[in-house]
């Protein structure tokens, strides 16, 4: 058999997931369509368990496709599917352009991995993915888009609208930059880092040691039916396959490949100068594959405990339009905004891995990555800032590109009754009581009139309320208010969504068309 051309298909295969999602976190002109999203994150491992969890169904049932392919051909996902080690693959790639290449057998790190792997999975039992947060690499992955990258496309998006403006030529139009979260941007820039560093050096090592994800495929990998080993008769022993290994994973020596870290690269069938390697039935009459390293599972006893600490802060307003007046009363929220679609707090903290797709494909911006906002094991997870957007009535954009049914689908309608929160009036915060300003932004941009100017004869001036039956809690109200430091208007979360009510269609006056016009 021709094993090298198994590395032509992996290369063609990997190039096209890692294109189609990069593409869909750096739409900057948002002209994708949203269900494109659902083709390469399909197979994505963690985000389609969470959303197994979710709503169940083939739909949503990725997961056991990549389980699947892992019992019988090893770790497919690490070396075609999943985009973080996508990239890996390709700093080596850099790293053997810039100059030659040499990795070695090394020891695995047996208990580090699978301490990462246990308490990752006991602390999501214990109802919080803080840990797959911060270690599932399609997550990280796409940090590093939405905080690093993206920004970067946007700035060459307006750098050539401008260029191309001057030319009268308008077909690229500028794109608006919001939102820039310091810790996000921080972490992300951390994680990129570590992972080029890492794969720089020592190829897959970030796959076969951090990563909880390539723990549990590699596990799985040692019982699949097929596996790659060396054929005795055949190896020559000159350790080329060795060199070429990034997973370091190949012992020419003892004539053994430790296949629970082997990442199908496919590079050992390659090089190897007189077909000493190939893919075997690992059931088969074949000399059974000797394990030189017994992996110690039960040598260390693990203890963990996970206290979830909700810290929630006060979120500062930022100017808008230039008031001479100051207010004094602060908005502090006891609860962030979670987005429509995600029904309460809880359910969206429990399944958000905190990838960002949502963040990169609102229009408005209002989806924004959170600080202490949910608690610090919600860290990075996004939050409703109606200071930076608002949601648009008809937008169910989020909904359709959550791979992990934190947001699950909805439709517009549906969408347009959801009640994310219910906007509260701070009177002594209004300049048309502060300052004797009429105003009225409020009332202007809220799509269910839930807001409406009345006059107030105290003031002889209108005035908002607010029918709170009625309002869906989107913000458009808070984002409008000019008032400074703080907001004379804001949404007061509801922890668990409710259901507004329709609001009232204004009956115009018929007009008889048979009368003639008086002019």
């Amino acid at each position: 058999m021709n094993y090298s051309l198994l590395k032509k298909v992996r290369v063609i295969i990997s190039l096209t997931f890692f294109f189609f999602i990069s593409l869909i976190f750096l739409d900057v002109s948002f002209t994708l369509p949203e269900k494109l999203a659902e083709y390469p994150l399909y197979l994505q491992f963690i985000p389609s368990i969470l959303k197994f969890l979710s709503i169940g169904g083939i739909a949503a049932a990725g997961f056991i496709f990549v389980l699947i392919l892992t019992l019988l051909f090893g770790r497919i996902y690490c070396s075609s599917v999943c985009p973080l080690g996508i990239l890996q693959d390709m700093v080596t790639y850099l790293r053997k352009k810039i100059g030659k290449v040499k990795f070695s057998f090394t020891q695995p790190f047996t208990k580090t991995r699978y301490i990462i792997l246990v308490v990752s999975i006991l602390i999501f039992l214990f109802g919080s993915v803080f840990a797959i947060n911060i270690l599932d690499p399609y997550s990280n992955f796409g940090r590093i888009l939405a905080n690093l990258i993206r920004p970067i496309a946007i700035g060459i998006n307006n750098t050539a609208a401008f260029t191309l403006e001057s030319f009268n030529t308008y077909w690229i139009y500028p794109v608006e930059l919001k939102g820039i979260h310091v810790f996000s941007v921080l972490f992300s820039l951390g994680v990129l880092i570590l992972v080029v560093w890492m794969s720089f050096k020592y190829g897959r090592l970030y796959c076969n040691t951090i990563c909880p994800v390539g723990t549990l495929l590699g596990f799985f990998s040692k019982y699949s039916l097929f596996q790659i080993v060396i054929d005795e008769p055949n190896c020559k022993g000159c350790g080329v396959c060795e060199k070429v290994c990034k997973s370091n994973c190949i012992d020419t020596e003892s004539t053994y490949i430790d296949f629970s870290r082997c990442v199908g690269c496919f590079n050992c069938f390659t090089v190897c100068p007189t077909a000493g390697i190939e893919y075997k039935f690992r059931y088969g009459n074949d000399k059974k594959i000797e394990k030189k390293f017994d992996i110690e599972k039960r040598d260390f006893l693990i203890k963990s405990a996970v206290y979830l600490i909700g810290a929630n802060t006060v979120i500062q307003a930022q100017q808008k339009i230039l008031v001479y007046k100051e207010n004094t009363i602060p908005v502090i929220r006891e609860y962030a905004v979670s987005p429509p679609g995600s029904y309460s707090i809880k359910n969206f903290t429990d399944k958000c891995t905190a990838c960002h797709l949502c963040v990169t494909a609102c229009p408005t911006h209002v989806l924004q990555p959170s600080f202490l906002e949910y608690g610090i094991l919600g860290i990075m997870q996004p939050r409703m800032d109606f200071i930076t957007g608002f949601c648009n009535y008809d937008c169910v954009i989020c909904s359709d590109v959550c791979p992990t049914g934190a947001i699950l689908k909805q439709k517009s309608d549906d969408k347009k009754l959801i009640q994310l929160g219910i906007a509260k009036f701070i009177r002594d915060n209004c300049i048309v009581y502060t300052q004797g300003t009429d105003c009225g932004a409020c009332a202007e941009h809220c799509p269910t009139k839930a807001v409406r100017m009345v006059l107030d004869p105290e003031v002889n001036k209108n005035a908002p309320i607010v029918n709170e039956e009625i309002c869906i809690g989107c913000g458009a109200c808070e984002y409008a208010c000019p008032t400074i430091p703080y907001k004379a208007i804001y949404v007061k979360s509801n922890p668990l969504h409710q259901i507004a009510q329709k609001p009232v269609q204004e009956k115009l006056d018929e007009v008889d068309l048979e009368e003639d016009f008086p002019f």
